[in-house]
């Protein structure tokens, strides 16, 4: 199992870069071997929803996909990362379907989160239910009907395929242990908690991020991952601060203020916004631009002003190619106002040069770079897809057969792509320091140092052009 380096991860579901897990180690080795140094495989369990993070059951892989020996042997080449969906499990798992049989005679009856009892009356108030964070507007619950024609509320953050997992009781503590001990044995080298900051939950409170619980159930699977060389990656869209306050306990975190504010400086040329938060940004982090999921909004409050935010977003459906505001509606079953759903290519206008500045400046910040698969292939959005399914998010959740990744390969912006995620796996000085220096608003120039090595990105905003100096 390779360990965590300092190199290049794509990020790819197991079936979006050919049919299978087979199909993507084949890939990996003909084209990407040097420019990738490790792969966060979304979801590749048995699941019932929400392109796998409804996940049914941890122990297998989804035999679509493939089975662990493909996994295992991923892992020989490249460092992996999964998803533990610490929230939440599907509705159609057999942990679920036990409760619902046989209520409280079930010997997973409390590792659910059932109303009547978390909250004091069996319901909560008006009031408790307008102070918790939710992604979508309702009181988050589904009825759970049973076999004796009975129904209770149970606790239901996402779709009513993902049923909340109650993190405090004894029994969800033994459910966490098997399945984290259970994804270590597999070659893993790190585990991404997904949904994490609502896995904390308490009557009257935001039940998001909950303080101290947050930290006790972060140090929990720590403990459990640890014995194993494992590092744990929590997954929180919110407010910078809550980035800096998780590193602040040696955990690492994601930049998920970077695309948004790159997105801001490349279309109108400035550069303050993005240099504050390069100075100030975590260091122990994996940087991203783009996910399976949208551009994050909610990320970059009072990292840009208000106006700035509003002005980018709305601009982003002017300057972005082939993406428009009813992309992200009731129409096409996506309210989540906390992203924009898109490609980052088409949010950058299909620009070539824009894009690989975009990287550039990416793979010189703090941290290690992530790359989606369809932005390793600097991919436009799938209308195609979009309109075939009627999902907001498969915009930019594009699967690519073998023949057309051979072609997309070819072209001079992916070449380019590739050459830079090269250059960054390699060189020493991105082992060490990270200065920014001094320029006008429409520049940005990075220094990386170690040592005797350096590389020094030079670019200009307006122009799109950069240069990179190195020992």
């Amino acid at each position: 199992m390779k360990k965590l380096e300092n190199k290049c991860m794509l990020i790819t579901y197991a079936d979006s870069m050919g049919n299978n897990l087979k199909d993507l180690a084949f890939v990996m080795d003909k084209y990407f071997k040097d420019a990738v140094g490790g792969i966060h495989i979304l979801p590749f369990f048995p699941s019932s929803g929400d392109r796998g993070f409804a996940p049914m059951d941890y122990h297998v892989v989804d035999k679509t996909f493939g089975d662990w020996d493909d996994i295992e042997k991923l892992s020989e080449q490249y460092y992996l990362m999964a998803d533990y969906m610490i929230n939440h499990i599907s509705a159609q798992s057999e942990y679920y379907k036990d409760f619902l049989q046989k209520k409280d005679d079930s010997k997973y009856r409390n590792l659910f989160i059932r109303y009547k009892d978390f909250w004091e009356n069996g319901e909560p108030t008006q009031e408790e239910v307008d102070v918790i964070y939710k992604r979508k507007p309702r009181a988050p619950y589904v009825d759970a009907v049973f076999a004796d024609g009975s129904t209770e509320k149970v606790w239901c953050t996402f779709d009513e395929q993902q049923i909340d997992i109650n993190c405090k009781s004894d029994t969800a503590k033994e459910f966490i242990k098997d399945n984290l001990v259970n994804l270590c044995k597999h070659g893993l080298s790190i585990i991404r908690l997904d949904a994490f900051a609502y896995a904390t939950k308490k009557a009257g409170s935001s039940c998001f991020f909950i303080e101290p619980e947050v930290w006790e159930l972060m140090d929990g699977c720590q403990k459990i991952v640890e014995p194993y060389g494992v590092k744990l990656l929590p997954e929180i869209h919110e407010h910078y601060t809550m980035q800096q306050k998780i590193e602040s306990h040696d955990y690492y975190v994601y930049d998920f203020a970077l695309p948004m504010l790159l997105i801001n400086a490349l279309y109108y040329g400035q550069s303050t916004y993005l240099k504050n938060w390069l100075n100030i940004c975590p260091r122990k982090q994996f940087t991203t631009l783009d996910t399976h999921d949208g551009i994050g909004v909610v990320d970059v409050k009072d990292l840009l002003p208000d106006d700035e935010i509003e002005r980018t977003k709305e601009d982003i459906f002017k300057y972005g190619a082939n993406v428009k505001k009813i992309y992200n509606t009731a129409a096409y079953n996506n309210l989540d106002i906390y992203q924009v759903n898109c490609s980052y290519y088409s949010a950058l206008g299909d620009d070539d040069d824009a894009y690989l500045l975009a990287r550039a400046v990416q793979f010189f910040a703090p941290g290690i770079p992530q790359v989606y698969y369809v932005g390793l292939l600097a991919g436009k959005n799938d209308l195609k897809l979009l309109e075939e399914t009627k999902v907001g998010r498969n915009i930019n959740r594009h699967y690519y057969k073998l023949d057309e990744i051979e072609k997309e390969v070819e072209r001079p912006v992916v070449k380019e792509l590739l050459k830079l995620m090269k250059f960054r796996n390699e060189h020493p000085a991105f082992d060490g320091e990270f200065i920014l220096e001094d320029c006008g608003d429409e520049e940005l120039v990075i220094l990386r140092k170690n040592g005797d090595d350096f590389a020094r990105l030079k670019a200009n905003l307006k122009t799109k052009k950069f240069t990179i100096e190195h020992s």
